[in-house]
């Protein structure tokens, strides 16, 4: 018989038991809904699905049924009436069925069924459960609730760079969550900052602790074990020892009183453990990078319950998030730290200025969250009794800033000591600069003055506007022609002179003093114009008021201020 015979011959229709079998004897429910998806017919598979006799199914809907579905979709199902087109869904929720599963999942396909006049006459669905076992849905869920901490923990812990902040946002975030008290420990630096702390004994250690958190009725008990900023030695057997040496979590739940002192700092410590009701401890590493950082330790107290694995678990997933926080806020502090010293070396003591002319300096570093800039000042002693002011600022952050800021100041002194007019300096510095191998941009501002004329000139490279604090309390900012940054190579430097009123202050600055982001700098300048400073009296609490007027949160970038008054 050739392919064409074949393909001629005619379907043999089932008899109705052959279909009534094929019906029962599947293990995928079949149910069959009127138009008004109502049950009509279900074999005895989806009945065993549902939980409900087969009977108990006819003439009722899917809601009416199974009202603990979380979505019995019956939105889709219409949809399939409406325009035939075969539709899945999946549905989940609780049913009567004893299939000792806390959660049932279903996945059916339905089509439209229709008369041979093509009148819809409802819906076929064929199910299949997806379900995973009790087991497994508690697995998914731990995982599920292990991946939610996490998200959290990222928007919690690490706001900053500020590495005792981060431990402390990483000590808050324990407790209650998994914890009673949680102390964050860290491994001191090679050479601590501040007062000189002498060395451990032999076979101590010792860690600086930098994050503390108790439930609230604990706060004032566990103080005496100690607080943020202070230094804890360990024995040797104590838990935290072992936990960095091992580089593994020590659980201890419900220990004797002799091993509560083996694992405490000192065995002196046991009576105070007892009394603050402490039975449970959990020691968890934190490393990063292949390199210990320190050790979060958790403990319960009184009446909660000891410490799981899954516990164990958490604290690891959490630990080890954290502790990459910590080494990048632990190397950011270093660098910080290392530029800011290199910055207050380079920046040394400005030249002293004539007599007649009165001057205060202010330098303030920006915040946890910004590198160090570029931030300069000088004051230089010309002939004729006239002095140089230098307001300088070098773009970018870091060490290289620095030291691009103290070579920027050298060529300063340098090129002033032709005695040239201020914007013609600017103009010998621009074209320096642009010749240097780095060529890093700079914004500078000078002012020239001259007692004897009773004039101070000025000449701006793409630095903010100098302002005068007159003695009548007045503030107004000068309006010069402000030319390009250094370094670009293009000059184009103009002079105003003007003169002065002795007993005024002239105040030049940095942008940290007075830029916010998002802030216009029309409405920045306006703040400084709105001050009313006396300005007699010390020159330097003069500064320090514009300081704390203009600066009340931390600044996002640093500041240098530099302030002189005319005495004639």
């Amino acid at each position: 018989m050739s392919g064409s015979d074949r393909e001629a011959v005619p379907p043999v229709p089932l008899e109705e038991a052959v279909l009534r079998d094929v019906l029962a004897g599947t293990p995928a429910g079949i149910g069959i809904l009127g138009p008004d998806l109502r049950y009509r017919y279900v074999n005895p598979a989806l009945a065993a699905m549902n939980g409900v006799p087969a009977a108990a199914h006819i003439g009722r809907t899917i809601t009416e049924l199974l009202p603990d579905l979380d979505d019995p979709g019956e939105t889709v199902l219409r949809q399939v009436l409406a325009d035939g087109r075969p539709r899945e869904l999946t549905s989940s929720g609780h049913t009567q069925a004893a299939s000792g599963l806390e959660r049932r999942y279903w996945h059916g396909a339905y089509h439209r069924l229709q008369a041979a006049d093509g009148t819809v006459t409802g819906i076929v669905g064929i199910v299949l459960e997806v379900s995973a076992s009790r087991q497994e849905q508690r697995d998914l869920e731990r995982a599920r609730e292990r991946l939610t901490l996490l998200d959290r923990a990222a928007t919690a812990i690490g706001t900053t760079l500020e590495m005792d902040t981060t431990c402390a946002e990483l000590a808050d975030f324990l407790v209650p969550l998994l914890a009673d008290v949680a102390t964050v420990e860290v491994l001191p630096p090679e050479r601590p900052h501040g007062a000189a702390v002498r060395p451990p004994p032999h076979g101590i250690l010792r860690l600086r602790r930098a994050g503390m958190a108790a439930l609230p009725n604990l706060r004032e008990q566990v103080r005496i074990f100690g607080v943020p900023g202070t230094y804890v030695d360990y024995q040797p057997t104590s838990s935290i020892p072992r936990c960095l040496a091992s580089g593994k979590p020590i659980l201890e739940n419900l220990p004797t009183d002799d091993e509560l002192g083996g694992m405490a700092p000192s065995s002196e410590r046991v009576a105070a453990y007892r009394a603050v009701g402490i039975h449970s401890a959990l020691v968890v590493p934190l490393a990063a990078r292949g390199h210990p950082v320190g050790t979060v330790t958790m403990v319960r107290a009184g009446d909660s319950p000891a410490f799981t694995d899954e516990d164990v678990v958490a604290a690891q997933d959490l630990a080890t998030r954290a502790a990459i926080t910590l080494d990048n806020a632990r190397r950011y502090t270093r660098e910080h730290g290392i530029a800011l010293e290199l910055q207050r070396a380079l920046l040394s003591e400005p030249g002293s200025p004539y007599p007649d002319v009165e001057v205060a300096f202010r330098y303030q570093p920006a915040g946890s969250s910004a590198l160090v800039g570029g931030d300069w000042y000088d004051t230089v002693r010309l002939p004729l009794g006239r002095t140089l002011l230098a307001m300088g600022d070098v773009m970018g952050h870091g060490v290289e800033a620095s030291v691009d800021m103290s070579q920027y100041r050298s060529m300063l002194r340098f090129v002033s000591s032709a005695d040239l007019p201020p914007h013609r300096i600017l103009r010998r510095l621009d074209t320096l600069i642009s010749e240097t191998e780095s060529g890093r941009p700079a914004t500078c501002l000078l002012a020239l003055i001259d007692p004897t004329r009773g004039r101070c000139s000025y000449a701006s490279a793409g630095h903010l506007p100098p302002a005068i604090l007159r003695s009548d309390g007045a503030t107004e900012i000068i309006g010069l022609p402000v030319g390009p940054p250094l370094g670009t190579g293009h000059g184009g430097y103009e002079l105003l002179s003007r003169p002065y009123t002795p007993g005024d202050v002239l105040l030049m600055y940095t942008d940290g003093l007075l830029e916010r982001r998002g802030e216009d700098i029309d409405v920045s300048l306006a703040r400084l114009a709105a001050l009313r400073l006396p300005t007699d009296g010390d020159i330097g609490p003069l500064v320090d008021n514009v300081l704390a007027l203009l600066v009340t949160e931390e600044a996002e970038d640093d500041i240098a201020v530099l302030a002189a008054r005319i005495t004639r």
